[in-house]
């Protein structure tokens, strides 16, 4: 899937429940009372306690990546999959989309005025201007055919040139030391630019100190590791809907969840205060521009690879403005939402079952976390870990929309009309489950399927514990190997020379809008977007 993977703020979460418990314990005397600690020396013990905590938070996130690798190995992702329907994903991904309002409102409270700007160029580019080609930018559509198609550039590069013009003008005010910026945010800013600015240009990343593994640290990378796949699940479901892709297969899932597991492990291994999770910012961007490329995904990889062994570069991106980084969390969390209001359209919504538990879930994902963030005293069951790990959970909204929903939805009884399991498409042509599971892994398997090279490589561990929930199935690879024999003269007759097929869905394919898939017109739009 076309998918960055960073740091999400379901790991801030749990770490800042661990470092206010760790801060608390460290400046309070041995009655319990709090006291104030002064640190004249360079080497105190206050220096020494925080280096304590960043370990601990490390451990947290070693032993997230532990519990997020075993999850997807065992299929537990993929299994909780199967059983998400519209009343599970469309309030999980409204509030996953809510629940960055107060990190958004921060970073625009630097200038309002940049961050309007920067989201009025977005929709401009994207919505207002989406359909809008340019005629020097063509993309050869198949050999031997005249007619070019222009590519939507200002719909491709919404996100890109919005960030570009607002930065250029951020920097044009400074030049001509007009004030733009609240002055607490620029002190703060300034002084991360200014410790950059002797940082040496290659330096290769090495393990530090060990992550320090105790029932805090622990208990919070349980914590973790529940609300980042939670987090992780919707986006790739995310994804997938706004590049109108057929819904990730259980053995995808269960893929990333791995995969994720792997760069927190060595996120942890390496001192970092945070892993790596699905970007719904990325997701988001991918449905605005409607660049479904994996190529830009690994190159993306690359890059981050390189700025990662260079301190003096990852420094430039200091100096963008806080406000950018606010405008776009506005502009893409946005379509989170909307599209999980979008998945409303399958279920009865006139049902008061479904009316229920959407409400339910939304107020209490919302409710729970603003009473613990004001009395998080009142949780405490004796046991320190126990209280972190309920602390650390209670106060995620994703997790609390994810788990509230997914247990209503697979317990209060409704039929499924009214969940929204029978499709309009379903209604109209009966068949049986086992028709529908084939349609269905057949629409999946060419999108979803493992790479040529990589399935043959592998052609027997796939079917071992516990590769097995990470592959497809043999049904699965049959059909995607027919269907790419059968199609590989097509293909190659549609594909221009030098063009790769890097897009979720191949450019060979034709299906009608009563099948749910894509039209030959809507693959147009797809292959300029790219």
């Amino acid at each position: 899937m076309p998918l960055v993977q960073i740091l999400s703020f379901e790991y801030l979460v749990p770490a800042l429940v661990l470092s206010s418990h760790l801060s608390l314990e460290a400046s309070a005397d041995g009655n319990g009372v709090a006291v104030a600690t002064a640190c004249p020396e360079p080497h105190c013990t206050i220096t020494e306690s925080r280096a304590a905590l960043l370990r601990e938070v490390s451990g947290a996130v070693l032993v997230s990546g532990l519990v997020q690798l075993v999850l997807g190995a065992v299929g537990v992702c993929g299994w909780a999959v199967q059983r998400c329907g519209p009343m599970v994903l469309a309030p999980s991904l409204s509030i996953i989309g809510l629940s960055a309002y107060k990190e958004a409102a921060f970073f625009c409270s630097a200038n309002w005025g940049v961050a309007l700007l920067l989201m009025l160029l977005t929709i401009t580019f994207s919505q207002h201007l989406g359909s809008c080609r340019l005629p020097f930018c063509a993309w050869p559509y198949a050999p031997g055919v005249s007619v070019e198609p222009s590519v939507p550039t200002l719909r491709t590069l919404s996100v890109l040139l919005s960030c570009a013009i607002v930065c250029t003008v951020c920097s044009i005010l400074s030049h001509l030391h007009l004030s733009w910026d609240l002055p607490d945010l620029v002190t703060a800013q300034l002084s991360w630019v200014n410790s950059t600015l002797h940082a040496p240009w290659l330096q290769m990343p090495y393990a530090g100190e060990w992550p320090l593994l105790t029932p805090r640290a622990l208990a919070v990378g349980i914590a973790m590791a529940f609300g980042c796949s939670i987090n992780s699940v919707g986006c790739y479901v995310l994804c997938g809907r706004l590049l109108r892709a057929p819904q990730p297969p259980p053995h995808t899932c269960n893929r990333g969840l791995c995969v994720e597991g792997l760069g927190s492990l060595l996120a942890g291994l390496l001192g970092s205060a945070g892993g790596t999770a699905a970007s719904i910012a990325s997701a988001c961007a991918g449905g605005l521009t409607q660049d479904g490329s994996r190529l830009s995904v690994q190159l993306n990889a690359l890059a981050c690879v390189m700025l990662g062994m260079s301190p003096r570069l990852v420094g430039l991106f200091a100096h963008v403005p806080l406000a950018v980084h606010g405008g776009v969390l506005c502009v893409t969390y946005a379509v989170a939402v909307g599209t999980g209001i979008s998945y409303f359209q399958y279920a009865d919504i006139d049902s008061g079952r479904n009316i229920f538990i959407v409400g339910f879930t939304m107020f209490m994902a919302l409710l729970v976390p603003r009473w613990l963030s004001v009395a998080p005293a009142r949780l405490v069951t004796g046991w320190v870990p126990l209280d972190l790990l309920f602390l650390s959970l209670l106060m995620m909204p994703v997790f609390l929309t994810g788990f509230l929903s997914f247990f209503l939805e697979n317990t209060v009884s409704g039929t499924l009309e009214e969940r929204g399991l029978l499709t309009e498409q379903v209604q109209r042509k009966p068949e049986t489950c086992a028709d529908q599971s084939q349609r269905e892994r057949g629409k999946a398997s060419p999108v979803y399927g493992l790479p040529t090279r990589l399935r043959r490589l592998l052609p027997y561990s796939c079917k071992t514990f516990p590769c097995c929930f990470m592959c497809p199935g043999s049904e699965d690879e049959k059909e995607e190997e027919e269907e790419e024999d059968g199609g590989r003269v097509a293909e190659e007759g549609m594909a221009a020379a030098g063009e790769g097929t890097h897009l979720l869905l191949k450019p060979g394919t034709e299906e009608t809008e009563v099948d749910g898939q894509l039209s030959q017109a809507e693959m147009l739009a797809w292959r300029t977007g790219a």
